[in-house]
């Protein structure tokens, strides 16, 4: 199984960690983000580990090598500018017919292999792990029309649920007509462009632990629960 782990990014929500480091290197406990991300990744039974980079990529290569430590291949494909998070696909020309695209900045115990293999066996173009998140409204909400204004409806307070990406992917190689080349494309385009073009891609909900490390407050929090989270990302070998 082939996996894209995206490591090109600045970094710049995460300051001041991120001054002197890329961000997939910031550690989380004793390990780096990205590391983490690799040893669960071999864990699951992925051989081969493409890492996109352009920030600092000189950083990150030489800290994950070649893969042998973790017994994986590792190589690189490099950025000679910005493309977001989907354009770095097009760079890349050994792709398999399924393979896993994923930030390298998230702790999750998702079974990447479970997730690998539900994609293959859907025949979907792509399949995107979703998480539920709620955002609690700090006000009184109202609904009126918009004609008299007349209020119709009061809710103090309320919670709103809503699906998001958890920044993984599994995509088949047809994907990749779908992202232009040399510019860049973020997943938001990539998505609304599969939607528009009414082509199969389905959700796979997850309720687990999953925690994307964009801000310092998230880092924070990666830190403190890191102990009681570890053996849930890494179990220990029996």
């Amino acid at each position: 199984m082939r996996a894209i782990v995206l490591a090109g990014g600045k970094g710049t929500r995460l300051l001041p960690y991120t001054t002197t480091i890329p961000k997939p290197l910031v550690p989380v406990g004793d390990m780096a983000i990205m590391e983490i991300v690799i040893r669960q990744l071999a864990n699951c039974g992925f051989g081969h580990i493409t890492v996109a980079v352009n920030h600092q990529a000189q950083l990150i290569m030489a800290y994950f090598e070649d893969g042998k430590r973790w017994g994986i291949r590792i190589d690189y494909s490099m950025e000679d500018k910005p493309l977001s998070t989907m354009g770095p696909i097009r760079l890349i020309s050994d792709l398999p017919e399924h393979f896993l695209v994923m930030n390298g900045d998230i702790l999750t115990d998702l079974d990447y292999a479970g997730f690998y293999q539900s994609h293959v066996d859907s025949g979907a173009i792509g399949t995107i792990a979703t998480y539920q998140r709620e955002a609690k409204i700090d006000f009184g909400v109202l609904k009126y029309d918009g004609e008299k204004n007349v209020i119709s409806d009061f809710v103090e307070k309320p919670v709103e649920h809503f699906c998001v990406s958890m920044g993984i992917y599994t995509f088949s190689r047809e994907i990749i007509k779908f992202i232009p080349e040399g510019i860049p494309f973020g997943f938001d385009d990539l998505i609304l462009k599969l939607i528009a073009e009414k082509q199969d891609i389905r959700a796979h909900p997850f309720s687990g632990y999953w925690l994307d490390i964009g801000r310092p407050e998230d880092y924070d929090r990666a830190n403190n629960e890191f102990d009681e989270i570890i053996d849930r990302l890494l179990p220990p070998k029996p």
